[in-house]
């Protein structure tokens, strides 16, 4: 084969939604688009729906972005999505501890996804919430978190979309088998609040790194959605008045959400695409 064919970078967007009308896949595919525009390398974009088709990826990407989602991540074990996700995962984990493949795999995941990603590597307890997490909140990170170059340029705290009903908790750091994880941040402190808070976003391993809130979140977009009358009504019958008028507030407050918007997942894309890069580049000659 000649060394000198540049191969395209390719990143499979893995869509967790089953049909259910969302802004997420909107944003994620607005965040790969403007970064694709941004590069002078071939980069070839693909998604997949993963529970109602059943279209998982191969090992044929480089680059990973798996969605949020509707319903249990604990309550879809067993089922043949679930289990076509879980050898998913399994086969890129198996793919970057082998020492042979150089060219290594990069992985994010949003919201249920790395609920799934946590069942998987039995990092802390999956339960469902006694309410509903829905709005934009503080995320504090911790000492790793500020190292993490996936969050380079936020402040402490940061502002995110959360909306879940379940949520990863209990993490135990000092177990021998979550030594190699790192726990980057957790959900407010509410010391009125008897209840622990909730894990925000852990690294997995060198290659894998996921957040409980929705990163891809923009500003506009959302505000746009919320406004939507049939939106507006479900979100006023489900939280109140309050809770969607302090919503649309902050979004569209610049130090807000849009930070992070404009800084997580692009951030891991270009920190993929510069690791692909090394390694490409060595195996050329260059």
């Amino acid at each position: 084969m000649d060394k000198t064919v540049k191969q395209p970078i390719n990143i499979a967007i893995l869509d967790l939604y089953e049909g259910v009308p969302n802004e997420g896949m909107r944003c994620i595919r607005d965040i790969v688009d403007a970064f694709i525009s941004q590069q002078d390398k071939e980069i070839i974009s693909t998604e997949f729906e993963i529970r109602k088709q059943h279209n998982i990826p191969t090992l044929d990407h480089d680059i990973y972005i798996s969605s949020g989602g509707p319903g249990s991540p604990t309550e879809s074990e067993g089922l043949n999505w679930d289990n076509s996700y879980m050898q998913w995962l399994s086969s890129i984990e198996k793919w970057n501890q082998d020492t042979y493949n150089k060219r290594k795999k990069y992985v994010f995941f949003i919201c249920h996804s790395f609920q799934l990603a946590c069942r998987y590597f039995q990092i802390g307890n999956v339960k469902k919430r006694k309410s509903t997490a829905f709005g934009v909140f503080p995320i504090h990170m911790n000492e790793e978190g500020k190292e993490e170059q996936v969050f380079n340029g936020l402040c402490d705290p940061f502002y995110g979309v959360d909306s879940r009903d379940y949520q990863v908790i209990e993490v135990e750091l000092n177990k021998p088998s979550n030594l190699n994880f790192n726990l980057l941040c957790i959900e407010k402190e509410r010391p009125h609040v008897p209840l622990e808070r909730a894990v925000m976003a852990i690294r997995f391993n060198p290659y894998m790194i996921g957040t409980q809130f929705h990163p891809e979140a923009d500003a506009k977009g959302m505000s746009m959605y919320l406004q939507r009358e049939d939106k507006k009504n479900t979100v006023i019958e489900n939280h109140g008045y309050e809770k969607w008028e302090s919503m649309i507030e902050q979004l569209n407050d610049p130090d807000k959400i849009s930070q992070t918007n404009k800084l997580i997942l692009p951030n891991f894309l270009k920190n993929a695409l510069h690791e692909i890069s090394l390694i490409t580049n060595t195996q050329r000659g260059i």
